[in-house]
C-alpha cells in the first residue's frame, strides 16, 4: 500500500496529513518539532500502513531539503521531495481562487502534490556527509563575502558624505592597510596629521610595492584641500565610519579563516580533481561547484538536467507566432554566481573557452550573455568529466568546435 504524506513544517512543529492512492485522507496531525515528533509521525504512518508496506512505499511532500527532521524522514527510507514554496502557491490555487491559506491546507496540498505530481518533483538528492559539509562551509565564506561588500558600500556612503579625500586616496576599503590608517584617522582633521612614516609602515605591513611613492601620495590627498561639513557631523559620521571599518575588520579576518575551511574540505573530496582540472575553477570556485551540484551520481540524468539546476540554460517562451528565448532568472543564484565567475575566469586559463567567448561575440552577443553561454558548455563539459570520472582535456572540450569553424571557414 503506498501512502502520501504533507508536512507543512514550521520552527517548533509540523501539520501532517496521510492519505491513500485515491486522495482520501487517513489521517492529519500537528506534531512537535524533535525526536518525540518524529517518533509520533512514524506511529502515525504505520497505523495505515499495511504488513507488506515498504518504507519505500511512503512519498513524503516537504518545503525544505536540510535539517534534522529532513534528515530522520530519509534515514527511515522514505521518498521524501523538496518542494519550492511557490510550486505549492501555484497548485493551491489550482484548487481555490479565494486566498485562503492555513497549515493543515498547505499539508493537504503538499499530500496531493506527491500523490498527482511525484514524477514531476525532484527528489531529495543521495549527497554524501562531505559533500553537505563543502556545501556548508563555502555558503558561509560566499555570504560573509557578501556581506562585507555591503558595509564597505556603507562606509564608502559615510566617507563621500564628510571626507571625500579618503576615497580619493584609498582604492581598497577591504585592505588591511587602508583599514588601518583609516581606524587611526577617520575623519580629516586627524588624517592630515598623519605622517608620512606612519603611512609607510601600514604599506609595508601590507607588503606594497613602492612605499615611499604610495605614502607620498596618501600624504598629499589626504592634506589637500576638500569640502567639509560642520565639527558636529563630522565627529558623528567618524563614529560610524569608525564602526564599520571594525566590522570589516573582523570580516576579514573570518574570511580567511572560512577560505582555509573550505579548501580543507574541498580536498579531502574524491571529485575535487576533477573540478580543479576545469578552467577557470580553483580551490573556492571549485568548493562552492561541488557544494552546490553535489556528488549524488544518479541526481541528474544528464547534461541538461545539470545545465537546467544550474540555471544556465536558456528558456523559451512560445506563443502562437511568437518565441522568445530568455535567461533564466529563477535559479540557484550562488551556484550561478560561482559559473559566472568560472566563465570570466577560463577565458585567461583556456583557448577554446576564449575561442568560444570570440565566437559569440562576434555573433552580436553581449559580454554576459556569452558568459551565460559559455558557462553553459563549460557545466556541460563538467558533467561528461564526472560521468566519466576523468580530467578536463582542452582538445576534448573544444576539438570538435575548432572542427566545425575549420569546415566553416572552407
Amino acid at each position: 500500500m503506498v501512502l502520501f504524506v504533507g508536512d507543512d513544517w514550521a520552527e517548533d512543529h509540523h501539520d501532517v496529513e496521510v492519505q491513500d492512492h485515491t486522495g482520501r485522507r487517513l489521517g492529519k496531525a500537528r506534531l512537535p518539532e524533535g525526536i518525540a515528533g518524529i517518533v509520533r509521525l512514524h506511529e502515525l504512518i504505520a497505523g495505515f500502513a499495511g504488513e507488506d508496506t515498504m518504507p519505500e512505499q511512503v512519498l513524503v511532500g516537504i518545503e525544505t531539503d536540510r535539517g534534522p527532521w529532513v534528515a530522520a524522514l530519509v534515514a527511515a527510507g522514505y521518498r521524501v521531495f523538496a518542494v519550492n514554496p511557490r510550486q505549492v502557491a501555484r497548485y493551491r490555487e489550482r484548487h481555490g481562487t479565494s486566498g485562503a491559506k492555513s497549515d493543515a491546507g498547505d499539508a493537504h496540498a503538499l499530500a496531493d502534490m506527491v500523490r498527482t505530481d511525484a514524477h514531476q518533483l525532484r527528489p531529495i538528492a543521495g549527497d554524501t556527509a562531505a559533500v553537505e559539509g563543502i556545501k556548508l562551509v563555502a555558503r558561509a565564506h560566499q555570504t560573509l563575502i557578501w556581506e562585507r561588500h555591503r558595509h564597505v558600500l556603507r562606509l564608502r556612503s559615510a566617507l563621500r558624505e564628510y571626507f571625500p579625500a579618503a576615497l580619493a586616496a584609498f582604492d581598497d576599503l577591504t585592505a588591511t592597510d587602508t583599514l588601518e590608517l583609516l581606524g587611526a584617522a577617520p575623519d580629516p582633521a586627524r588624517a592630515t596629521r598623519l605622517s608620512r612614516s606612519r603611512i609607510g609602515g601600514a604599506l609595508k605591513r601590507a607588503r606594497r610595492r613602492d612605499v615611499e611613492a604610495k605614502a607620498e601620495r596618501i600624504q598629499t590627498t589626504l592634506r589637500g584641500e576638500q569640502l567639509t561639513q560642520p565639527p558636529e557631523l563630522v565627529a558623528a559620521y567618524a563614529v560610524i565610519a569608525s564602526s564599520a571599518i571594525a566590522v570589516i575588520s573582523t570580516m576579514n579576518t573570518q574570511i580567511t579563516m572560512l577560505q582555509g575551511q573550505v579548501e580543507a574540505c574541498f580536498g579531502r573530496h574524491p571529485d575535487a580533481e576533477i573540478h580543479r582540472s576545469q578552467p577557470g575553477l580553483g580551490e573556492i570556485l571549485g568548493a562552492r561547484v561541488l557544494g552546490e551540484f553535489g556528488d549524488d551520481p544518479d541526481r541528474y540524468q544528464g547534461a541538461r538536467a545539470r545545465k537546467n539546476y544550474a540555471g544556465s540554460a536558456p528558456i523559451t517562451r512560445a506563443s502562437g507566432k511568437k518565441t522568445v528565448v530568455l535567461a533564466r532568472f529563477v535559479r540557484n543564484h550562488r551556484l550561478a554566481d560561482a559559473l559566472h565567475q568560472q566563465a570570466f575566469c577560463a577565458l585567461n586559463a583556456s583557448l577554446g573557452a576564449r575561442a568560444y567567448y570570440d565566437q559569440l561575440r562576434g555573433r552580436g552577443a553581449g559580454h554576459h550573455a556569452a558568459l551565460r553561454q559559455l558557462s553553459n558548455r563549460l557545466v556541460g563539459i563538467l558533467h561528461g568529466c564526472l560521468k566519466t570520472r576523468t580530467r578536463y582535456d582542452e582538445h576534448t572540450a573544444w576539438g570538435h568546435h575548432q572542427k566545425q569553424d575549420q569546415r566553416i571557414a572552407a
